[in-house]
């Protein structure tokens, strides 16, 4: 699992490009699927979970066919995974 973030213009258009394009990029990158939250505190940022591993992150944000999918999302920057710092039972 992995933990993203990322700030967009428009919510609802961020969320066509990542459910298509985006998805399908993802998948060739190993993704096996995302859930995605809005901040209740800044409306413009999004998290995202994904059951991906470290190596098809790495693989997918080095892809150049990534940018112009992110640019036409409406990314307001670079998404930004967070660092796992421990898992724990229940």
């Amino acid at each position: 699992m992995l933990l993203a973030t990322t700030r967009v213009e428009d919510v609802d258009h961020f969320i066509e490009v990542f459910s298509t394009k985006g998805a399908a990029k993802r998948k060739l990158h190993g993704s096996k699927g995302s859930t995605v939250f809005r901040d209740p505190s800044e409306a413009d940022r999004l998290w995202a979970i994904f059951d991906w591993d470290v190596e098809g992150w790495k693989s997918f944000v080095s892809d150049p066919d990534v940018p112009p999918i992110l640019q036409e999302a409406g990314h307001k920057g670079t998404p930004q995974a967070a660092m796992l710092i421990g898992q724990f039972e229940a």
